[in-house]
This record gives structure tokens, C-alpha cells and sequence, in this order.
């Protein structure tokens, strides 16, 4: 059998979630006929800043974009783990320091690997030089 305490807790929460509905729904209601009504050319406008926008919104970004911001995810979130590991260094000890190596070491292979392969070579004169070097390079089923 459930204690009083028990159950006066059970009602608070119930309490507790009813008044969450409650203002949610008052909010959405509140906006709902406070809002304005009136539509026209200038209510379906993109507005940013007071700068009347120019051209089309639907622009198509290079896969490069997207690769440096990933990489930029990658290595703030190794920040974050290093400040972590800095700020429990007595801790840790010794086997935190090799912990810590071999995450740096493996973040800077990956960084390697993708200086190689020319992630962060934005101009067209390198791309063009690095294919010309790959074609100019025999393969080994070339050679046979």
C-alpha cells in the first residue's frame, strides 16, 4: 500500500504536467489571435536585418563548406576533451598523460591524412597541379 507521501507526490506531478499543457497551450493560443492576420508580398519576404535580400535563397554550397565544418566539430570537440583532461591532470596521472597521447597522436593522423588529400586546398592552380603529378605518376599495373 502507497504511503501518503507517496501519494501526494504522484499528485504533484500530475499537477505539475497539467500546468505545462496548460501554459503551452495558453501560449499558443495567445499568439494565435494576438498575431496579425494581414498577408501581402512583403509578409512572405525573407527579412534579415533590415537588408532587402537578393536573388534566390535556394543556393548551392560546395561539399567544401560542409568538410570544414565538420572538421571544425572534430577539433573544438578535442578541445574540449583536452581542457577536460588538463583541468584533471593530478588525477589522471600518468595514464591520463598516455590517454591523452594517443588521442592527440590520432587527431593529428587524421589532420595529416586530410592536408593530404587536399581538403584544405581551396584554389583551382593546386588542384590542377596535384592532378597532373597523380597522372604523371606510373602505377604499379601500369608497369606490367
Amino acid at each position: 500500500m502507497p504511503s501518503a507521501l507517496a501519494t501526494a507526490h504522484n499528485w504533484s506531478f500530475a499537477v505539475y504536467v497539467i500546468a505545462v499543457f496548460a501554459i503551452c497551450i495558453f501560449m499558443v493560443g495567445a499568439a494565435y489571435f494576438l498575431g496579425g492576420r494581414s498577408i501581402g508580398p512583403a509578409k512572405t519576404e525573407a527579412f534579415e536585418s533590415g537588408v532587402v535580400p537578393q536573388g534566390s535563397a535556394e543556393l548551392r554550397l560546395s561539399a567544401k563548406f560542409y568538410l570544414i565544418t565538420m572538421m571544425f566539430v572534430i577539433f573544438d570537440v578535442e578541445a574540449l576533451f583536452l581542457y577536460a583532461w588538463a583541468v584533471s591532470i593530478r588525477e589522471t596521472g600518468w595514464t591520463g598523460f598516455i590517454e591523452a597521447f594517443i588521442f592527440i597522436a590520432i587527431l593529428l593522423v587524421g589532420l595529416v591524412y586530410i592536408v593530404r588529400i587536399g581538403v584544405l586546398d581551396w584554389a583551382p592552380e593546386g588542384r590542377r597541379q596535384r592532378r597532373l603529378k597523380e597522372a604523371a605518376t606510373p602505377t604499379t599495373s601500369d608497369a606490367h
